[in-house]
């Protein structure tokens, strides 16, 4: 066969997202960082697996009518950085064959060129020695050599082997997957959806699927009481007439609540804080000037009704009935893992919260899901994660809604953009605010070893509490309290003010309570609230302004 039907296509498709769903653990633990993240094989998998169901399923008369179906499917399916690539390769794989009936070597060829290109537009500041690389080096050989091959199968197998190849130099490229001694993941994807595909043609059927449990992680289990110590969700901007000193505003509400943030931007202060005593902050606050945009929110009662909204069942929306029609300018999306954390967001005014974070991406689709069910013109889309903001910034051409990407990479710089933004500012305008907002603050977790390892010079065991202070883990000791005290040791300067720290769901309010009377004798001079975040993975999130 030397050309590629549709069945046979079909064949290879089931066959690749097979081999890829068998092997994502395998390419999870790549992953190089020994926290629990490792994500990148579950990603793709989610993602082409997604992509395969739906384009499987589709009555497509040609190869090049499959392949946009494929594409398609992939863009919305896509989760993680390693996901949106992925779409993107098959993005660039499909344009280049949309009108064939069939596929030989000279369309195949193609189609891996323009794999390649659109894969490498598509990534601000593409990195050698990653998935790129790799589709780079396998489009080359095809490029260069496929007038050399009179056999489909021959050629799709020594392209396999290029990849192969390139896969085993990535080790080369990256100094942190030489010492680690591992191949790239997201390259080993690549080719190991490539090998499924390339075993089909070869063997006239698919790779079974062995891994049948491939599930997304679970969203945080929603609490049927809640224990809320303080009642009021209080917000308000003071407008400054006043010269008296900020800090002394801060001190003066510090112990009447939790989860305060006051963010001070030279002419307005924004405050926002959970207390049982709002008056007493908005007595404080007047003495700073002017009060706007206030409001107070009875957080049991908020949370009592969503509870009873829980019990009625609801018949889950199509895509056309989540469509909602402006009617207001702005509105949020934010991503959050954890009831408390989520709360926090629901309550600085974001509309929609999209379950996830690490080691749960969500998808494009479950993005723009959210984005669709906004009532506003312009929505902006807090990712929160590193790993989730390139999935984010596909959603804008698939909805008629204007969507901003404000790229925070952690929680609390989705709560300090949030504290940038300004009604009455125009869009450019408030993107500018929101991201300068996420530069005044630094963020800290606390998770454990998923494995033992060695990372720059640290001899780390599996379950050890490990300290992660931006991109670097700073710490690994026993239990997550000491972690968490040595990170804002780490993380905290003459010029810091602020520490807020979010437990998470696995944490005990008494070891989180004994954590914070230790910072507060440690850093007398400084404001420091305890919030709770119920984010999984994480013992503790810190953020330190």
């Amino acid at each position: 066969m030397n050309n590629l039907n549709i069945s046979m296509l079909r064949l290879m498709i089931e066959s690749a997202a097979a081999n890829l769903r068998n092997n994502r653990k395998l390419i999870d633990d790549l992953n190089i960082f020994p926290v629990p993240d490792g994500d990148t094989g579950t990603n793709m998998s989610l993602t082409f697996s997604g992509a395969t169901s739906q384009t499987l399923a589709d009555d497509a008369s040609s190869c090049g009518k499959l392949l946009s179906k494929l594409a398609s499917a992939s863009l919305r399916n896509a989760r993680g950085n390693s996901g949106v690539i992925l779409s993107q390769i098959i993005r660039g794989f499909s344009k280049a064959v949309e009108n064939k009936e069939t596929l030989d070597i000279s369309s195949l060829k193609d189609a891996l060129v323009s794999a390649k290109t659109t894969a490498y537009r598509a990534v601000m500041k593409p990195t050698e020695g990653t998935i790129l690389t790799v589709i780079r080096e396998m489009s080359e050989f095809a490029e260069e050599k496929w007038t050399e091959f009179d056999d489909l199968s021959k050629f799709l197998r020594a392209v396999l082997e290029a990849g192969e190849i390139s896969l085993k130099g990535t080790t080369e490229l990256l100094p942190a997957l030489k010492k680690a001694g591992v191949v790239d993941a997201g390259g080993k994807g690549l080719v190991t959806i490539f090998e499924g595909a390339v075993l089909a043609f070869e063997n006239g059927s698919a790779i079974e699927s062995i891994d049948k449990t491939e599930t997304v992680s679970s969203a945080p289990k929603t609490t049927e009481s809640a224990d809320i110590k303080y009642l009021y969700c209080t917000e308000f901007i003071i407008n400054k007439t006043s010269d008296r000193q900020i800090t002394q505003f801060r001190t003066a509400i510090s112990d009447k609540g939790d989860c305060m943030l006051v963010i001070d931007d030279e002419e307005i202060v924004k405050v926002h804080i959970h207390t049982n005593h709002p008056g007493f902050v908005l007595e404080q606050a007047i003495k700073l000037g002017e009060l706007t945009n206030l409001k107070i929110d009875n957080m049991k009662y908020q949370h009592e009704e969503k509870l009873d909204n829980a019990e009625t069942p609801t018949e889950k929306p199509t895509m056309d009935k989540t469509k909602s029609e402006p009617q207001k300018r702005y509105g949020f999306a934010a991503v959050s893992a954890g009831s408390g954390l989520s709360e926090i967001f629901s309550s600085l005014g974001v509309d929609q919260i999209i379950e996830g974070g690490q080691t749960m991406n969500p998808s494009t689709q479950d993005i723009l899901s959210a984005v669709e069910k906004i009532p506003a013109e312009v929505v902006y889309i807090l990712p929160n994660n590193k790993n989730i903001i390139l999935a984010a910034e596909q959603v804008d051409p698939l909805t008629d809604k204007q969507v901003i990407v404000i790229p925070t990479v952690n929680i609390p710089q989705g709560i300090n953009a949030i504290m940038g933004f300004d009604e009455g500012m125009e869009p450019s305008d408030n993107t500018a605010a929101m991201i300068e907002m996420t530069e005044f603050v630094s963020c800290g977790q606390v998770t454990f070893a998923a494995r033992d390892t060695v990372l720059d010079g640290k001899e780390i065991k599996l379950g050890d509490c490990l300290g992660v202070n931006g991109k670097e883990i700073t710490a690994v000791t026993k239990t997550p309290e000491d972690a968490a005290f040595e990170l804002c040791t780490q993380m905290t300067n003459d010029e810091s003010g602020v520490i807020t720290v979010y437990y998470g769901e696995e944490t005990k309010k008494e070891d989180a309570d004994r954590l914070i009377a230790k910072l507060e004798s440690e850093f007398s001079d400084m404001d420091i609230s305890l919030c709770y975040g119920g984010q999984p993975v994480y013992y503790y999130i810190i953020s330190v302004e």
